[in-house]
């Protein structure tokens, strides 16, 4: 399984986990086909006008067509709207999170009714608490070795 931050990774093209050899032409075709979105939202900003001429500097000098700026920026303005189309509405048999433990020490259970979506209902353990933001306790969390 992989984590939040791992799937970060890979939309940013930094994924430092290469995984067993028998992966690596699915790994080449993900990347390949992420690299082709990529310069299609980069061909799109980078239109010459007024408004756009700022995004084309930003944008420039990117000799091996890696858009790895563009990517970082996409990720950074859409990393909430990827969260929420992973753990909001999940279907039965699709769930993101694994069981953790339950009411004692021989349950696993699963944090239901927990959904961090905006729905505009507050789901904060305290007043000042965030939920519907993307939980920083599992955005980063190292990868399983």
């Amino acid at each position: 399984a992989r984590s939040f931050a791992d799937i970060g990774d890979i939309v940013r093209g930094r994924d430092p986990f290469y995984g067993n050899p028998q992966e690596k032409d699915q790994r080449k075709k993900l990347d390949e086909n992420l690299k082709k979105y990529f310069q299609q939202i980069h061909k799109e900003v980078t239109k010459t006008s007024d408004k756009n001429g700022k995004l084309k500097i930003r944008y420039n000098g990117d000799k091996n067509n890696d858009f790895f700026q563009l990517r970082e920026d996409w990720w950074y303005a859409n990393r909430q709207e990827v969260w929420k189309a992973i753990t909001c509405d999940v279907k039965s048999g699709s769930q993101y999170f694994r069981q953790t433990c339950g009411g004692d020490e021989n349950t696993a259970t699963q944090a239901i009714h927990q959904c961090r979506c905006g729905d505009g209902k507050p789901k904060a353990g305290k007043t000042s608490d965030n939920v519907n933001i993307v939980p920083t306790y599992f955005d980063y969390v190292p990868q399983y070795l």
